[in-house]
């Protein structure tokens, strides 16, 4: 596919677009009463970063730098599942467990949660096809994925004292507050396992592509 023609740019506009605007709705809109934000959310993590991809993608596109961006498309496409996956498997759990305040408006939440990442994760893999050598993610992947949690364990909580759970309080998602610091260090851990097995299954399904398209 030539990522330089007209469709490509359209449609890499429209991600660009709509990455940027959703990221100031966040930051202009949200409750900042609790330190941090909208940005105590895995959430919007993950909104910053497919925006910062959807820049790279475009820029490429449309000639303004060049450059390597496969590790960032990467990365981007990683946390879009991880988020979709997170967010509804505890939604339809119990919407409780996410927002003390209930959810956020419908095109919001399915912006965020599906619609979004959907369009980061065809381009990665339709698109750009990044799933080539997906070993260079695992450093950047991981230091995202590190970063937030030391965020959230060693700031947001102790700034904040809600949400209030049975074990403690401020961490941004209520469920986590119930949780013992060992249980949260292997939930943690899991899920960043569970990144490693995303990115391992989009590079199976490109080298899948790739032998159809031979």
């Amino acid at each position: 596919m030539n990522i330089h023609g007209r469709p490509v740019r359209a449609y890499r506009w429209i991600v660009f677009l709509l990455a940027v605007g959703y990221t100031i709705y966040n930051v202009v809109t949200s409750d900042y009463t609790n330190f941090g934000g909208p940005f105590r959310f895995l959430t919007i993590w993950g909104l910053i970063v497919s925006m910062i991809s959807a820049y790279f993608m475009l820029s490429l596109s449309s000639g303004w730098r060049d450059g390597d961006y496969r590790i960032t498309a990467m990365s981007a496409s990683v946390l879009n599942v991880m988020v979709m996956f997170l967010y509804w498997k505890l939604y339809f759990t119990d919407p409780n467990l996410l927002h003390a305040d209930g959810p956020p408006p419908f095109l919001q939440q399915y912006y965020l949660h599906l619609a979004g990442p959907f369009l980061q994760i065809f381009d990665a893999l339709f698109i750009a096809r990044v799933y080539r050598r997906p070993l260079r993610a695992v450093p950047q992947l991981m230091a995202i994925i590190m970063a937030y949690v030391a965020w959230g364990e060693l700031v947001i909580q102790n700034l904040n004292d809600s949400p209030a759970g049975s074990v403690t309080s401020g961490l941004a998602y209520p469920f986590l507050n119930s949780m013992t610091f060992p249980e949260r260090g292997v939930f943690y851990a899991s899920n960043a396992g569970i990144a490693l097995v995303i990115l391992a299954g989009f590079a199976a399904l490109s080298w899948v592509l790739r032998l159809n398209r031979a």
